[in-house]
């Protein structure tokens, strides 16, 4: 699943603000984060706190070790290119292209779409 959230600027702050509102609704599947060493992530004791899940960081210079998050960013490039002007973004744009890559059948998933492997077990879950 691809989750989204413009933020006005990219503080520690910020990030763990929409972090949070991202994830806090989700909080049941999440069990760990990997993030890169940039200073928006200095929060990151008070997102494990928040979510309950564990934040782990990649080494430097080691995109490998965040293969899906590299493999994310160059699907979300497609709607926002590199060089966009992000501060003329709206919610909407967001929202669409969102919802577009989480409706995208992917190979690795078996041609099946991000929102549906992630929502069908939650479903088994709720109906056992």
């Amino acid at each position: 699943m691809c989750l989204l959230k413009k933020v006005e600027r990219n503080t520690a702050e910020a990030v763990e603000q929409a972090i949070c509102e991202l994830l806090r609704p989700l909080s049941a599947k999440v069990k760990t984060i990997t993030s890169d060493n940039g200073r928006e992530f200095a929060h990151h004791q008070s997102i494990e706190r928040e979510l309950k899940a564990r934040f782990y960081f990649a080494h430097p210079f080691s995109a490998w070790e965040r293969g899906t998050n590299e493999n994310t960013n160059g699907l979300v490039r497609q709607y926002f290119p590199k060089g966009s002007d992000f501060s003329k973004l709206t919610d909407s744009d967001i929202q669409r292209a969102m919802t577009r890559l989480n409706n995208r059948p992917r190979k690795r998933l078996s041609y099946r779409t991000p929102q549906w492997v992630f929502f069908k077990e939650q479903k088994i879950a709720l109906t056992t």
